[in-house]
């Protein structure tokens, strides 16, 4: 199973979402950012490097919000939601072709890849 880490970054109560560009997996839907965990790096160390690959600015990573097991038609993916702060939001986008600070109360009205779901869920659901 492939783990995914994601950038869970909040700015006065939004949240930040990326859309997936026309020709890759999951094109048109809104995501967490971020990206495969490769052999050897924890999922902070995977996000840190992914936000910077995938938006062009640096990110810090802090501890794990969520956890979500999720099976595409491709395999399956454990996608780690951890907490982001970052740097800048002047987004140099490659794998996306579009990103939104969405009002928490709004985000379960974004058509968000499967797998973020059930994070999108807990993360407006009052503690």
């Amino acid at each position: 199973m492939k783990t995914v880490a994601a950038a869970i970054a909040l700015r006065a109560g939004r949240v930040l979402l990326a859309r997936r560009r026309q020709g890759e997996s999951n094109q048109g839907c809104w995501e967490f950012p971020g990206g495969a965990v490769r052999k050897g790096e924890t999922p902070q160390q995977a996000l840190e490097r992914e936000i910077f690959e995938e938006l062009g600015v640096k990110a810090t990573a802090g501890p794990v919000f969520a956890r979500n097991e999720h099976r595409y038609p491709g395999g399956a993916i454990m996608l780690v939601a951890v907490r982001a702060e970052l740097e800048s939001a002047d987004f140099k986008l490659t794998d996306h072709d579009l990103t939104e600070w969405v009002p928490l109360e709004k985000l379960l009205e974004y058509d968000l890849s499967p797998a973020d779901i059930p994070i999108a869920r807990k993360l407006t659901t009052p503690a």
